[in-house]
């Protein structure tokens, strides 16, 4: 080949390169270019695997699409394999005559007056071999197969950016997969039914009622004061229902002012008022084959009731100042702590609405009527909130549970959990004890209050609660309880027989 063809060659393969964005399309353009200027039968891009140490072709010319997503080697293993291995080139003056030639694409079915030569050159990022560029093209003996191999190299160089760039795609996708599926199951694993905390019966009928409904296309009206888990319950209904793998989205109706809560359900047309600026999507059109959970449902106006009664019934709407009827394929799971039954006795809550959303009504009972599911609740924050503040520990005090159990909770499961975030701060020991809990903790009651302790009996009560934490970290052991609180094993001995603490029951 002229040196003046070279160079055009070259001039048009760097322009393919650095014009198209679209990095493979680009590399198919080289290979059409080498085509036409270098009289290429068939050329090849190959890229090595090294997790799998497996040679896969990436862009081909004048090869059958199943040869290109089939076809692999292994490293070392043909003509390519040992290119790449070795990264040295390697040109073959007639294939018919090379034991080394695999022919794995079933492409040349060589007749005496149709001889091939090969060319293959590595491509190379640094010092490492990523790859190889072949090069079938007619045999004559005219072509010095030394020129040809020494220009393919320069090709294979300017290729070489755009083939790491297509691996660092590759590898950058491969990994936003794997992420995207730990993200989905780490949200299956954290709504699942059995990580809703609590045992007693009332919870017990929650769960049966979640596992009931989850698996169906329901409506779901879950009820209960604030604080007391609903959306942890929606989460829990969408991620182990068919929908799963669907979007779910959520909305506060509540959060919203009134003027915008339609637009944001909807969404809305460019123009329909001031500052829509844009088209919109609404969570509806967002949730579409999903479920989309409306907190607070009771705190929507009236003309918004209207708009949200139709959509479940017919299952279609428009978007604010829009004419397009759009259909729409969402589970409604809907949450509110108000009583809707007096809303509509009051003519604030639509009645067919209602009617609507209560098709399979979940209660979620305060924490004040499931006293057994305290501490489960409260070892849990404790061992989160720990974790999350790097600190070591482990358990709360006799009177710290006392104080636990004895308290109303008012703000219910968001209110436990606040409270012992605020403990776990200001703990700088191994237990949770009563001076570490809220001031509405250690006064607070429902009913009467507790009279004034004395001193003598203030003192006694907080000896006592340290012989029994002392206990019950050395397992009834006197010795290393005494030990523990820097006294004399006579002098704690004689306190534990005072207060009635018996070593042999933490044993």
């Amino acid at each position: 080949m002229e040196k003046i063809e070279d160079v055009t060659l070259l001039y048009e393969i760097s322009q393919t390169l650095h014009e198209n964005l679209d990095l493979k399309r680009s590399l198919y353009k080289v290979l059409d270019i080498m085509s036409n200027s270098m009289g290429m039968v068939r050329g090849t891009l190959t890229i090595l695997n090294p997790l799998r140490n497996e040679i896969g072709i990436e862009v081909a010319h004048g090869l059958s699409q199943s040869a290109i997503e089939n076809v692999k080697y292994k490293l070392g293993e043909g003509i390519t394999g040992k290119v790449i291995e070795t990264g040295e080139p390697i040109t073959i003056p007639k294939i018919s005559e090379e034991p080394l030639f695999l022919d794995r694409t079933h492409s040349r079915n060589v007749k005496v007056d149709q001889e091939m030569s090969f060319l293959c050159v590595p491509v190379k990022k640094g010092n490492q071999v990523i790859g190889a560029l072949s090069v079938d093209k007619p045999f004559k003996e005219s072509f010095s197969l030394e020129g040809g191999k020494k220009l393919l190299s320069v090709v294979a160089t300017m290729v070489a950016q755009h083939v790491i760039n297509l691996e660092t795609i590759r590898r950058e996708k491969e990994q936003l997969r794997r992420e995207n599926r730990r993200l989905r199951n780490e949200l299956e694993n954290k709504y699942r039914i059995t990580n809703i905390i609590g045992n007693s019966n009332k919870m017990r009928e929650v769960f049966q009622m979640i596992s009931q409904v989850s698996k169906s296309n329901a409506t779901v009206l879950i009820r209960g004061e604030s604080g007391t888990g609903k959306e942890l319950v929606a989460n829990s209904i969408h991620y182990n229902s068919h929908r799963t793998k669907a979007p779910f989205v959520k909305m506060n109706c509540a959060a919203i002012p009134s003027n915008l809560i339609e637009s944001e359900l909807f969404g809305h047309e460019k123009g329909a008022f001031t500052g829509a600026i844009k088209q919109k999507l609404g969570k509806f059109e967002l949730a579409h084959q999903g479920t989309l959970f409306l907190d607070e449902i009771g705190s929507v106006s009236p003309d918004v009731q209207v708009r949200l009664l139709r959509v479940l019934q017919e299952k279609e709407f428009e978007r604010v100042g829009g004419h397009k009827t759009i259909k729409t394929d969402v589970r409604i799971v809907a949450a509110t702590n108000k009583n809707l039954e007096q809303a509509v006795d009051e003519e604030t809550f639509r009645g067919d609405l209602y009617y609507r959303l209560n098709v399979f009504p979940i209660y979620l009972p305060p924490l004040r009527e499931r006293k057994t599911d305290i501490l489960l609740l409260a070892d849990h924050f404790l061992e989160k909130y720990s974790i999350e503040n790097y600190k070591d520990i482990k358990r709360f005090s006799t009177p710290a549970i006392d104080m636990l159990m004895s308290y109303h909770w008012p703000g219910n499961v968001r209110e436990l959990e606040n409270c012992i975030e605020r403990s776990v701060l200001l703990c700088e020991e191994g237990v949770i004890n009563s001076y570490h809990l809220p001031p509405t903790l250690q006064t607070g009651k429902e009913s009467d209050t507790l009279p004034a302790l004395s001193l003598e009996e203030a003192v006694a009560n907080l000896e006592r609660e340290m012989i029994i934490d002392a206990y019950k970290n050395t397992r009834g052991n006197t010795t290393q309880a005494a030990e523990l609180l820097r006294t004399t094993v006579r002098k704690f001995a004689y306190k534990a027989k005072k207060y009635g603490v018996e070593y042999s029951y933490y044993r």
